[in-house]
């Protein structure tokens, strides 16, 4: 799994960290850190995340093939 973060468009509202406390974590007041590739066991706690942030700053993409072998 990938996840980005669009810092520009982050505004520090610390829902994701909440959403999946172990995949997120300020430092400071605004300096977003992340795990940028949590392990496929993450992808519930990453999605409650994406879906948590009220500016959708995050995406997260599948590194599992699909039925094409492409990764999706």
């Amino acid at each position: 799994m990938k996840v980005v973060v669009d810092l520009n468009r982050c505004q520090a509202y610390a829902q994701c960290l909440y959403a999946a406390p172990g995949h997120f974590a300020l430092h400071g007041k605004e300096a977003l850190v992340y795990d940028p590739a949590p392990d496929e066991s993450a992808r519930s706690e990453i999605e409650r995340a994406v879906h948590a942030c009220p500016v959708r700053a995050i995406t997260a993409v599948s590194d599992a093939p699909d039925e094409t072998g492409a990764a999706r």
